[in-house]
Protein backbone atom coordinates (compact mmCIF):
# COMPACT_ATOMS: atom_id res chain seq x y z
CA UNK A 1 0.00 0.00 0.00
CA UNK A 2 1.69 3.14 -0.85
CA UNK A 3 1.49 6.54 1.55
CA UNK A 4 -1.65 8.32 -1.23
CA UNK A 5 -3.58 5.48 -0.37
CA UNK A 6 -2.76 4.35 3.27
CA UNK A 7 -5.10 5.71 5.59
CA UNK A 8 -4.38 7.82 8.54
CA UNK A 9 -3.62 6.52 11.45
CA UNK A 10 -6.17 5.63 13.82
CA UNK A 11 -9.33 5.41 11.31
CA UNK A 12 -11.39 2.68 10.98
CA UNK A 13 -12.99 1.04 7.38
CA UNK A 14 -16.11 1.37 6.78
CA UNK A 15 -18.44 -0.98 8.30
CA UNK A 16 -19.94 -3.64 6.32
CA UNK A 17 -22.74 -2.58 4.53
CA UNK A 18 -24.75 -6.19 5.15
CA UNK A 19 -23.33 -6.03 9.10
CA UNK A 20 -26.74 -5.36 10.48
CA UNK A 21 -27.66 -8.85 8.55
CA UNK A 22 -26.25 -10.37 12.14
CA UNK A 23 -28.90 -9.67 13.83
CA UNK A 24 -31.53 -13.15 13.29
CA UNK A 25 -34.39 -10.75 13.81
CA UNK A 26 -33.52 -7.94 11.80
CA UNK A 27 -32.32 -10.82 9.10
CA UNK A 28 -35.71 -12.58 8.93
CA UNK A 29 -38.06 -9.68 8.64
CA UNK A 30 -35.54 -8.16 6.32
CA UNK A 31 -36.03 -11.05 3.78
CA UNK A 32 -39.43 -11.34 4.21
CA UNK A 33 -40.09 -7.89 3.57
CA UNK A 34 -38.21 -8.26 -0.17
CA UNK A 35 -40.10 -10.86 -0.85
CA UNK A 36 -43.57 -8.58 0.02
CA UNK A 37 -42.02 -5.74 -2.18
CA UNK A 38 -41.24 -8.27 -4.72
CA UNK A 39 -45.06 -8.98 -5.11
CA UNK A 40 -45.78 -5.26 -4.84
CA UNK A 41 -43.87 -4.19 -8.11
CA UNK A 42 -45.10 -7.08 -9.91
CA UNK A 43 -48.51 -5.75 -9.26
CA UNK A 44 -47.36 -2.49 -9.81
CA UNK A 45 -45.70 -3.57 -13.15
CA UNK A 46 -49.28 -5.38 -14.21
CA UNK A 47 -51.20 -2.28 -13.66
CA UNK A 48 -49.50 0.33 -15.24
CA UNK A 49 -49.02 -1.87 -18.32
CA UNK A 50 -53.07 -2.17 -18.38
CA UNK A 51 -53.24 1.45 -18.06
CA UNK A 52 -51.49 2.26 -21.16
CA UNK A 53 -53.30 -1.05 -23.15
CA UNK A 54 -56.59 0.55 -21.95
CA UNK A 55 -56.10 4.01 -22.31
CA UNK A 56 -52.66 4.64 -24.42
CA UNK A 57 -52.55 7.83 -22.21
CA UNK A 58 -49.09 9.18 -20.50
CA UNK A 59 -51.66 11.81 -18.32
CA UNK A 60 -53.31 7.99 -17.77
CA UNK A 61 -50.12 6.09 -16.35
CA UNK A 62 -48.93 8.96 -14.75
CA UNK A 63 -52.35 9.29 -13.08
CA UNK A 64 -51.68 5.34 -11.78
CA UNK A 65 -48.42 6.27 -9.76
CA UNK A 66 -50.41 9.34 -8.68
CA UNK A 67 -53.28 6.93 -7.09
CA UNK A 68 -50.41 4.98 -5.31
CA UNK A 69 -48.43 7.74 -3.39
CA UNK A 70 -51.51 10.25 -3.01
CA UNK A 71 -52.67 8.24 -0.02
CA UNK A 72 -49.15 8.38 1.05
CA UNK A 73 -49.32 11.56 1.52
CA UNK A 74 -52.74 12.30 2.71
CA UNK A 75 -52.68 9.61 5.39
CA UNK A 76 -48.75 9.38 5.99
CA UNK A 77 -48.83 11.64 9.49
CA UNK A 78 -52.34 9.82 11.11
CA UNK A 79 -50.22 6.58 10.21
CA UNK A 80 -47.20 7.47 11.86
CA UNK A 81 -48.83 8.64 14.76
CA UNK A 82 -50.69 5.25 15.33
CA UNK A 83 -47.52 3.86 14.83
CA UNK A 84 -46.00 5.69 17.92
CA UNK A 85 -49.43 4.63 20.32
CA UNK A 86 -50.35 1.49 18.66
CA UNK A 87 -49.05 -1.96 19.01
CA UNK A 88 -46.55 -1.70 15.75
CA UNK A 89 -46.72 -5.83 14.91
CA UNK A 90 -50.83 -6.31 15.19
CA UNK A 91 -50.97 -3.33 12.98
CA UNK A 92 -48.43 -4.66 10.17
CA UNK A 93 -50.36 -7.92 10.37
CA UNK A 94 -53.93 -5.89 10.04
CA UNK A 95 -52.64 -4.30 7.10
CA UNK A 96 -50.52 -6.80 5.37
CA UNK A 97 -54.40 -8.74 5.01
CA UNK A 98 -55.94 -5.45 3.84
CA UNK A 99 -53.10 -5.54 1.29
CA UNK A 100 -53.46 -9.05 0.07
CA UNK A 101 -57.33 -8.35 -0.44
CA UNK A 102 -56.68 -5.40 -2.90
CA UNK A 103 -54.33 -7.50 -5.13
CA UNK A 104 -57.04 -10.32 -5.36
CA UNK A 105 -59.55 -8.36 -6.12
CA UNK A 106 -57.13 -6.72 -9.46
CA UNK A 107 -56.39 -10.58 -9.99
CA UNK A 108 -60.42 -11.68 -10.07
CA UNK A 109 -60.93 -8.28 -12.70
CA UNK A 110 -57.67 -8.97 -14.38
CA UNK A 111 -58.89 -13.01 -14.66
CA UNK A 112 -62.80 -12.28 -15.68
CA UNK A 113 -62.05 -9.31 -17.84
CA UNK A 114 -63.24 -6.68 -15.91
CA UNK A 115 -60.64 -4.57 -15.47
CA UNK A 116 -61.14 -0.96 -16.94
CA UNK A 117 -58.87 1.90 -15.83
CA UNK A 118 -61.06 3.57 -13.12
CA UNK A 119 -61.05 0.18 -11.31
CA UNK A 120 -57.31 -0.20 -11.62
CA UNK A 121 -56.63 3.26 -10.64
CA UNK A 122 -59.52 2.86 -7.33
CA UNK A 123 -57.69 -0.38 -6.26
CA UNK A 124 -54.52 1.36 -6.83
CA UNK A 125 -55.62 4.16 -4.73
CA UNK A 126 -56.70 1.24 -1.77
CA UNK A 127 -53.13 -0.48 -1.86
CA UNK A 128 -51.84 3.37 -1.38
CA UNK A 129 -53.82 3.57 2.02
CA UNK A 130 -52.12 0.13 3.11
CA UNK A 131 -48.71 1.41 1.96
CA UNK A 132 -49.26 4.69 4.13
CA UNK A 133 -50.38 3.02 7.46
CA UNK A 134 -47.50 0.54 6.85
CA UNK A 135 -44.28 2.33 6.22
CA UNK A 136 -43.90 4.21 9.22
CA UNK A 137 -44.01 1.18 11.17
CA UNK A 138 -41.67 -0.81 8.98
CA UNK A 139 -39.42 1.94 9.91
CA UNK A 140 -40.25 2.55 13.42
CA UNK A 141 -39.66 -1.24 14.24
CA UNK A 142 -35.92 -0.98 13.14
CA UNK A 143 -34.28 0.46 16.47
CA UNK A 144 -35.81 -2.11 18.03
CA UNK A 145 -34.26 -4.80 15.57
CA UNK A 146 -30.40 -3.81 15.74
CA UNK A 147 -28.28 -1.85 17.80
CA UNK A 148 -27.87 2.23 17.88
CA UNK A 149 -24.31 1.33 16.04
CA UNK A 150 -25.99 -0.43 13.47
CA UNK A 151 -28.71 1.90 12.95
CA UNK A 152 -27.39 3.39 9.60
CA UNK A 153 -26.92 0.36 8.22
CA UNK A 154 -29.83 -0.90 8.08
CA UNK A 155 -31.88 1.65 6.92
CA UNK A 156 -29.57 1.52 4.39
CA UNK A 157 -30.10 -2.35 3.64
CA UNK A 158 -33.61 -1.56 4.44
CA UNK A 159 -33.62 0.63 1.10
CA UNK A 160 -31.42 -2.08 -0.53
CA UNK A 161 -34.17 -4.58 -0.13
CA UNK A 162 -36.83 -2.22 -1.72
CA UNK A 163 -34.25 -1.96 -4.46
CA UNK A 164 -33.62 -5.98 -4.73
CA UNK A 165 -37.22 -5.95 -4.64
CA UNK A 166 -36.80 -3.56 -7.93
CA UNK A 167 -34.75 -5.85 -9.35
CA UNK A 168 -36.12 -8.86 -9.19
CA UNK A 169 -40.33 -7.83 -9.11
CA UNK A 170 -39.99 -6.00 -12.48
CA UNK A 171 -38.69 -8.38 -14.34
CA UNK A 172 -40.40 -11.11 -12.87
CA UNK A 173 -43.29 -9.41 -13.39
CA UNK A 174 -43.20 -8.47 -16.91
CA UNK A 175 -42.43 -11.58 -17.67
CA UNK A 176 -44.83 -13.82 -16.20
CA UNK A 177 -47.08 -11.03 -17.31
CA UNK A 178 -46.36 -11.68 -20.73
CA UNK A 179 -46.32 -15.26 -20.30
CA UNK A 180 -49.76 -16.09 -18.27
CA UNK A 181 -51.37 -12.69 -18.15
CA UNK A 182 -52.51 -9.69 -15.54
CA UNK A 183 -53.82 -12.21 -13.29
CA UNK A 184 -51.25 -14.52 -12.33
CA UNK A 185 -49.05 -11.23 -12.19
CA UNK A 186 -51.36 -10.03 -9.33
CA UNK A 187 -51.65 -13.69 -7.96
CA UNK A 188 -47.99 -14.04 -7.23
CA UNK A 189 -48.17 -10.69 -5.09
CA UNK A 190 -51.26 -11.74 -3.01
CA UNK A 191 -49.05 -15.50 -2.51
CA UNK A 192 -46.16 -13.09 -0.98
CA UNK A 193 -48.45 -11.14 1.43
CA UNK A 194 -49.03 -14.58 3.05
CA UNK A 195 -45.55 -15.08 3.64
CA UNK A 196 -45.23 -11.42 5.15
CA UNK A 197 -48.10 -12.92 7.52
CA UNK A 198 -46.49 -15.62 8.54
CA UNK A 199 -43.18 -13.64 9.37
CA UNK A 200 -44.98 -11.33 11.57
CA UNK A 201 -46.88 -14.08 13.54
CA UNK A 202 -43.62 -15.96 14.31
CA UNK A 203 -42.51 -12.83 15.74
CA UNK A 204 -43.02 -12.77 19.71
CA UNK A 205 -42.60 -8.87 19.82
CA UNK A 206 -43.07 -7.93 23.68
CA UNK A 207 -46.36 -5.91 24.07
CA UNK A 208 -45.87 -2.03 24.66
CA UNK A 209 -45.59 -0.84 27.84
CA UNK A 210 -48.73 1.34 28.44
CA UNK A 211 -49.53 3.69 31.53
CA UNK A 212 -51.67 7.06 32.43
CA UNK A 213 -49.32 8.81 30.38
CA UNK A 214 -49.52 6.96 27.33
CA UNK A 215 -50.54 9.24 24.56
CA UNK A 216 -53.89 9.34 22.80
CA UNK A 217 -54.41 9.97 19.20
CA UNK A 218 -55.16 13.95 19.48
CA UNK A 219 -52.76 14.36 21.72
CA UNK A 220 -50.06 12.23 20.28
CA UNK A 221 -50.36 14.22 16.40
CA UNK A 222 -50.11 17.38 18.04
CA UNK A 223 -46.97 16.78 19.75
CA UNK A 224 -45.69 15.24 16.54
CA UNK A 225 -46.63 18.23 14.71
CA UNK A 226 -45.19 20.68 17.40
CA UNK A 227 -42.13 19.14 17.58
CA UNK A 228 -42.03 18.77 13.46
CA UNK A 229 -42.70 22.70 13.52
CA UNK A 230 -39.99 23.07 16.17
CA UNK A 231 -36.94 21.27 14.73
CA UNK A 232 -34.64 23.04 12.01
CA UNK A 233 -32.59 19.91 11.61
CA UNK A 234 -36.08 18.06 10.00
CA UNK A 235 -36.82 21.38 7.98
CA UNK A 236 -33.90 21.34 6.22
CA UNK A 237 -33.98 17.60 5.38
CA UNK A 238 -37.54 17.78 4.48
CA UNK A 239 -36.51 21.06 1.88
CA UNK A 240 -33.60 18.74 0.37
CA UNK A 241 -36.50 15.80 -0.50
CA UNK A 242 -39.38 17.79 -1.44
CA UNK A 243 -37.49 19.47 -3.97
CA UNK A 244 -35.40 16.73 -4.93
CA UNK A 245 -38.01 14.22 -5.89
CA UNK A 246 -40.28 16.72 -7.07
CA UNK A 247 -37.59 17.49 -9.94
CA UNK A 248 -36.76 13.94 -10.39
CA UNK A 249 -40.42 12.12 -10.54
CA UNK A 250 -40.37 12.96 -13.66
CA UNK A 251 -38.26 9.71 -14.98
CA UNK A 252 -40.76 7.46 -12.82
CA UNK A 253 -44.11 9.12 -13.86
CA UNK A 254 -42.61 8.51 -17.31
CA UNK A 255 -40.35 5.55 -17.62
CA UNK A 256 -43.69 3.16 -19.06
CA UNK A 257 -44.04 5.74 -21.98
CA UNK A 258 -39.95 5.78 -22.57
CA UNK A 259 -39.78 2.07 -22.35
CA UNK A 260 -42.95 1.67 -24.95
CA UNK A 261 -42.99 4.60 -27.17
CA UNK A 262 -39.60 6.35 -26.86
CA UNK A 263 -37.56 3.23 -26.96
CA UNK A 264 -40.18 0.82 -28.58
CA UNK A 265 -40.56 -1.94 -26.32
CA UNK A 266 -42.94 -4.06 -24.82
CA UNK A 267 -43.95 -5.12 -20.63
CA UNK A 268 -40.69 -7.46 -20.72
CA UNK A 269 -38.59 -4.39 -21.43
CA UNK A 270 -40.25 -2.13 -19.28
CA UNK A 271 -39.68 -5.00 -16.64
CA UNK A 272 -35.97 -5.12 -17.49
CA UNK A 273 -35.70 -1.29 -17.36
CA UNK A 274 -37.20 -1.00 -13.77
CA UNK A 275 -34.91 -4.47 -13.28
CA UNK A 276 -31.83 -2.27 -14.25
CA UNK A 277 -32.87 0.58 -11.45
CA UNK A 278 -32.92 -2.12 -8.81
CA UNK A 279 -29.70 -3.49 -9.59
CA UNK A 280 -27.95 -0.57 -9.73
CA UNK A 281 -29.71 0.25 -6.36
CA UNK A 282 -27.89 -2.93 -4.99
CA UNK A 283 -24.60 -1.82 -6.76
CA UNK A 284 -24.82 1.71 -5.37
CA UNK A 285 -25.86 0.25 -1.66
CA UNK A 286 -23.14 -1.84 -1.86
CA UNK A 287 -20.27 0.76 -2.74
CA UNK A 288 -22.55 3.35 -0.32
CA UNK A 289 -20.18 3.60 3.08
CA UNK A 290 -17.04 3.70 0.77
CA UNK A 291 -18.66 6.74 -0.91
CA UNK A 292 -19.97 8.09 2.17
CA UNK A 293 -16.43 8.04 3.74
CA UNK A 294 -14.75 9.32 0.83
CA UNK A 295 -17.46 12.34 -0.31
CA UNK A 296 -19.39 13.14 2.81
CA UNK A 297 -23.49 13.16 2.48
CA UNK A 298 -23.25 16.22 1.01
CA UNK A 299 -20.90 14.68 -2.20
CA UNK A 300 -23.04 12.14 -2.33
CA UNK A 301 -26.57 13.88 -2.94
CA UNK A 302 -24.73 16.71 -5.46
CA UNK A 303 -23.50 13.55 -7.21
CA UNK A 304 -26.52 11.86 -7.45
CA UNK A 305 -28.67 15.06 -8.67
CA UNK A 306 -25.91 15.08 -11.29
CA UNK A 307 -26.04 11.31 -12.39
CA UNK A 308 -29.86 11.63 -12.33
CA UNK A 309 -29.84 14.84 -14.45
CA UNK A 310 -27.56 12.76 -17.15
CA UNK A 311 -29.77 10.32 -17.35
CA UNK A 312 -32.47 11.76 -18.10
CA UNK A 313 -30.91 14.04 -20.54
CA UNK A 314 -29.89 10.64 -22.32
CA UNK A 315 -33.03 8.96 -21.97
CA UNK A 316 -34.12 12.00 -24.14
CA UNK A 317 -32.10 11.56 -27.39
CA UNK A 318 -33.91 8.14 -27.75
CA UNK A 319 -30.77 6.13 -27.45
CA UNK A 320 -30.94 2.00 -28.55
CA UNK A 321 -32.99 -0.37 -26.15
CA UNK A 322 -29.50 -2.05 -25.05
CA UNK A 323 -28.23 1.42 -23.66
CA UNK A 324 -30.54 2.17 -22.02
CA UNK A 325 -30.21 -0.86 -19.79
CA UNK A 326 -26.93 1.04 -18.27
CA UNK A 327 -28.07 3.96 -17.87
CA UNK A 328 -30.80 2.64 -15.66
CA UNK A 329 -28.24 1.30 -13.45
CA UNK A 330 -26.95 4.59 -13.31
CA UNK A 331 -30.09 5.77 -12.44
CA UNK A 332 -30.48 3.66 -9.81
CA UNK A 333 -27.36 3.68 -8.04
CA UNK A 334 -28.28 7.09 -7.72
CA UNK A 335 -31.75 7.19 -6.76
CA UNK A 336 -30.66 4.86 -3.70
CA UNK A 337 -28.08 7.32 -2.66
CA UNK A 338 -30.11 9.68 -2.02
CA UNK A 339 -32.90 7.74 -0.49
CA UNK A 340 -30.45 6.28 2.03
CA UNK A 341 -29.20 9.66 2.77
CA UNK A 342 -31.88 11.42 3.78
CA UNK A 343 -34.11 8.55 5.29
CA UNK A 344 -30.99 7.35 7.22
CA UNK A 345 -30.35 11.36 8.56
CA UNK A 346 -34.20 11.44 9.33
CA UNK A 347 -33.66 7.94 11.53
CA UNK A 348 -30.51 9.82 13.12
CA UNK A 349 -32.36 13.03 14.01
CA UNK A 350 -34.89 11.65 15.64
CA UNK A 351 -35.71 10.37 19.20
CA UNK A 352 -37.69 7.23 19.67
CA UNK A 353 -41.20 8.85 20.80
CA UNK A 354 -41.68 10.43 18.12
CA UNK A 355 -39.83 8.73 15.44
CA UNK A 356 -42.85 7.08 13.68
CA UNK A 357 -44.50 10.74 13.37
CA UNK A 358 -41.09 12.02 12.31
CA UNK A 359 -40.72 9.21 9.55
CA UNK A 360 -44.46 9.85 8.37
CA UNK A 361 -43.68 13.65 7.87
CA UNK A 362 -40.57 12.83 5.62
CA UNK A 363 -43.25 9.98 4.17
CA UNK A 364 -45.29 13.45 3.47
CA UNK A 365 -42.80 14.81 1.89
CA UNK A 366 -41.39 12.39 -0.19
CA UNK A 367 -44.80 11.80 -1.65
CA UNK A 368 -45.98 14.86 -2.32
CA UNK A 369 -43.11 15.50 -3.84
CA UNK A 370 -43.49 12.29 -5.93
CA UNK A 371 -47.62 12.60 -6.62
CA UNK A 372 -47.14 16.57 -7.27
CA UNK A 373 -43.85 15.96 -9.35
CA UNK A 374 -45.68 12.73 -11.61
CA UNK A 375 -48.63 14.96 -11.98
CA UNK A 376 -46.95 18.05 -13.01
CA UNK A 377 -44.60 15.85 -15.64
CA UNK A 378 -47.59 14.10 -17.20
CA UNK A 379 -49.66 17.02 -17.90
CA UNK A 380 -46.34 18.76 -19.24
CA UNK A 381 -45.13 15.91 -21.48
CA UNK A 382 -49.13 15.73 -23.11
CA UNK A 383 -48.08 19.17 -24.05
CA UNK A 384 -44.67 19.30 -25.48
CA UNK A 385 -44.07 15.71 -25.67
CA UNK A 386 -42.02 12.87 -23.19
CA UNK A 387 -38.26 14.44 -24.58
CA UNK A 388 -38.74 18.12 -23.92
CA UNK A 389 -40.22 17.18 -20.56
CA UNK A 390 -37.01 15.18 -19.49
CA UNK A 391 -34.71 17.88 -20.61
CA UNK A 392 -36.87 20.07 -18.15
CA UNK A 393 -36.97 17.71 -15.63
CA UNK A 394 -32.78 17.64 -16.32
CA UNK A 395 -32.17 21.29 -15.97
CA UNK A 396 -34.27 21.62 -12.87
CA UNK A 397 -32.91 18.94 -11.17
CA UNK A 398 -29.32 20.91 -11.95
CA UNK A 399 -30.75 24.22 -10.13
CA UNK A 400 -32.26 22.57 -7.26
CA UNK A 401 -28.56 21.00 -6.53
CA UNK A 402 -27.02 24.63 -7.03
CA UNK A 403 -29.46 26.29 -4.74
CA UNK A 404 -29.72 23.20 -2.30
CA UNK A 405 -25.77 22.89 -1.73
CA UNK A 406 -26.04 26.15 0.86
CA UNK A 407 -28.50 24.13 2.75
CA UNK A 408 -26.25 21.39 4.05
CA UNK A 409 -27.97 18.14 5.71
CA UNK A 410 -27.47 17.68 9.55
CA UNK A 411 -25.16 15.19 10.49
CA UNK A 412 -27.78 12.98 12.84
CA UNK A 413 -24.77 11.99 15.68
CA UNK A 414 -26.52 13.78 18.74
CA UNK A 415 -27.42 11.58 21.72
CA UNK A 416 -31.13 11.39 21.53
CA UNK A 417 -31.65 8.64 24.23
CA UNK A 418 -33.95 10.27 27.36
CA UNK A 419 -31.92 11.39 29.89
CA UNK A 420 -34.38 11.88 33.05
CA UNK A 421 -32.48 13.97 34.53
CA UNK A 422 -35.60 16.76 35.70
CA UNK A 423 -36.15 16.09 38.91
CA UNK A 424 -40.43 15.68 39.66
CA UNK A 425 -41.80 18.98 40.41
CA UNK A 426 -42.92 19.96 43.97
CA UNK A 427 -46.87 19.76 44.09
CA UNK A 428 -49.02 20.26 46.59
CA UNK A 429 -51.60 18.01 46.03
CA UNK A 430 -52.55 15.31 43.43
CA UNK A 431 -52.93 17.64 39.94
CA UNK A 432 -55.12 16.28 36.94
CA UNK A 433 -53.69 15.09 34.10
CA UNK A 434 -55.20 17.16 31.65
CA UNK A 435 -55.48 20.46 33.61
CA UNK A 436 -53.68 23.23 31.92
CA UNK A 437 -51.98 25.29 30.36
CA UNK A 438 -48.98 24.59 32.76
CA UNK A 439 -46.28 27.29 33.08
CA UNK A 440 -43.04 26.29 33.76
CA UNK A 441 -40.33 29.41 34.78
CA UNK A 442 -36.84 29.35 35.27
CA UNK A 443 -34.97 31.94 37.25
CA UNK A 444 -31.49 32.55 36.38
CA UNK A 445 -28.72 34.76 37.52
CA UNK A 446 -26.71 36.16 34.76
CA UNK A 447 -23.82 39.07 35.00
CA UNK A 448 -25.13 42.06 32.51
CA UNK A 449 -21.68 40.94 30.68
CA UNK A 450 -22.35 37.34 30.00
CA UNK A 451 -26.27 38.41 28.22
CA UNK A 452 -25.76 37.81 25.24
CA UNK A 453 -23.59 34.78 24.89
CA UNK A 454 -26.41 33.36 27.79
CA UNK A 455 -28.75 34.62 25.19
CA UNK A 456 -27.58 32.68 22.11
CA UNK A 457 -27.17 29.34 24.59
CA UNK A 458 -30.80 29.85 25.34
CA UNK A 459 -32.35 30.13 22.33
CA UNK A 460 -30.54 26.82 21.00
CA UNK A 461 -32.26 25.25 24.27
CA UNK A 462 -35.62 26.63 23.47
CA UNK A 463 -35.53 24.43 20.06
CA UNK A 464 -35.41 21.51 22.47
CA UNK A 465 -38.50 22.75 24.73
CA UNK A 466 -40.81 23.58 21.62
CA UNK A 467 -39.65 19.68 20.43
CA UNK A 468 -40.12 18.46 23.44
CA UNK A 469 -44.07 19.72 24.15
CA UNK A 470 -43.91 23.47 24.36
CA UNK A 471 -46.54 25.59 22.62
CA UNK A 472 -44.71 28.87 23.68
CA UNK A 473 -41.54 29.88 25.28
CA UNK A 474 -40.27 33.35 25.61
CA UNK A 475 -37.30 35.16 28.12
CA UNK A 476 -37.84 38.33 30.30
CA UNK A 477 -35.69 40.48 32.14
CA UNK A 478 -36.45 42.00 35.60
CA UNK A 479 -36.60 45.74 35.07
CA UNK A 480 -35.43 46.40 38.79
CA UNK A 481 -33.06 44.03 38.74
CA UNK A 482 -31.28 43.23 34.87
CA UNK A 483 -29.35 40.44 36.21
CA UNK A 484 -32.52 38.42 36.95
CA UNK A 485 -33.29 36.50 34.03
CA UNK A 486 -36.66 34.24 33.99
CA UNK A 487 -36.97 31.88 30.94
CA UNK A 488 -40.96 30.67 30.51
CA UNK A 489 -42.43 28.22 28.21
CA UNK A 490 -46.04 26.91 28.18
CA UNK A 491 -47.41 23.40 28.20
CA UNK A 492 -50.83 22.43 27.08
CA UNK A 493 -51.30 19.94 29.97
CA UNK A 494 -50.06 18.66 33.42
CA UNK A 495 -49.87 15.26 31.68
CA UNK A 496 -48.08 16.65 28.41
CA UNK A 497 -45.49 18.28 30.81
CA UNK A 498 -44.92 15.07 32.64
CA UNK A 499 -44.24 13.54 29.02
CA UNK A 500 -41.84 16.38 28.33
CA UNK A 501 -39.80 14.82 31.20
CA UNK A 502 -39.51 11.44 29.85
CA UNK A 503 -38.50 13.36 26.21
CA UNK A 504 -35.73 15.50 27.28
CA UNK A 505 -32.33 13.75 25.44
CA UNK A 506 -28.83 13.44 26.57
CA UNK A 507 -28.09 16.27 23.73
CA UNK A 508 -30.91 18.80 25.20
CA UNK A 509 -29.29 17.88 28.96
CA UNK A 510 -25.81 18.96 28.07
CA UNK A 511 -27.24 22.25 26.04
CA UNK A 512 -29.21 22.78 29.50
CA UNK A 513 -25.50 22.50 31.39
CA UNK A 514 -23.99 24.71 28.98
CA UNK A 515 -26.60 27.44 29.77
CA UNK A 516 -26.60 27.22 33.62
CA UNK A 517 -23.19 27.60 33.48
CA UNK A 518 -24.10 31.08 33.11
CA UNK A 519 -25.72 31.07 36.13
CA UNK A 520 -24.89 32.80 39.13
CA UNK A 521 -25.77 31.69 43.15
CA UNK A 522 -24.92 29.54 45.47
CA UNK A 523 -28.38 27.50 44.32
CA UNK A 524 -29.34 26.08 41.29
CA UNK A 525 -31.91 28.16 38.89
CA UNK A 526 -35.32 28.24 40.70
CA UNK A 527 -37.85 26.14 38.60
CA UNK A 528 -41.67 27.07 39.29
CA UNK A 529 -44.72 25.15 37.65
CA UNK A 530 -47.71 27.45 37.43
CA UNK A 531 -51.40 25.66 36.68
CA UNK A 532 -53.92 27.14 34.93
CA UNK A 533 -57.21 27.31 36.91
CA UNK A 534 -60.24 25.51 35.48
CA UNK A 535 -63.40 27.84 34.72
CA UNK A 536 -65.63 27.97 37.36
CA UNK A 537 -68.30 25.08 37.99
CA UNK A 538 -65.63 22.63 35.30
CA UNK A 539 -64.64 19.53 37.39
CA UNK A 540 -61.36 17.97 36.44
CA UNK A 541 -62.05 14.56 34.50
Amino acid sequence: MTADTAPEAGTKPPASAFAPLRNRLFAVLWMATVLGNVGTFMRDVASAWLVLELSGSPAMVALVQTAGTLPIFLLAIPAGVLSDIMDRRRMLIMIQIGLACVSLTLALQAATGTASVTSIVGLTFLGGVGAALMAPVWQSIVPELVPRAELKGAVALNSLGVNISRAIGPAAGGAILTAFGAAATYGMDVASYAVVLLTLLWWKRKPDARDDLSEQFGGALRAGLRYARASRELHRVFLRAGLFFAAASALWALLPIIAGRILGGGPGFYGLLLGAVGAGAIGGAVLLPRLRARLGQEGIMLAAALATAAVMGLLALAPPRWAAVPILLVAGAAWIAVLTTLNATTQAILPNWVRGRGLALYLTVFNGALTAGSLAWGVLAEAIGVPATLWASAVALLAVAAVLRRHHLPSGEADLTPSNHWPEPAIAEPVPGDRGPVLITIEYRVAAADHAAFLKALHRLAEGRRRDGAYAWGVSQDSGDPERVLEWFFVESWAEHQRQHRRVSRADADLQEETRAFHRGDTPPAVAHYLGFHKPGREAS
